[in-house]
């Protein structure tokens, strides 16, 4: 009987430890998406930027090329 009980503890054990390391797979999950989503409108801000400036080079360089 002693070792039915040990069993059955040792079971519920590996389910709470899978348990808590699921939730902090989630967690990381969540902060990693949000720190994704931060780069890219960052990249995209980048992108503008770039993009007005070329703008403002080709307009002041006029018929250069």
């Amino acid at each position: 009987m002693f070792w039915a009980m040990l069993a059955i503890a040792a079971g519920f054990l590996g389910l709470a430890v899978l348990g808590v390391m699921a939730v902090k797979v989630f967690v990381e999950a969540q902060r990693l998406a949000r720190q994704v989503t931060e780069t890219t409108r960052q990249i995209n801000r980048a992108a503008e930027d770039l993009e007005k400036a070329a703008a403002t080079v080709a307009r002041a360089g006029g018929g250069a090329l």
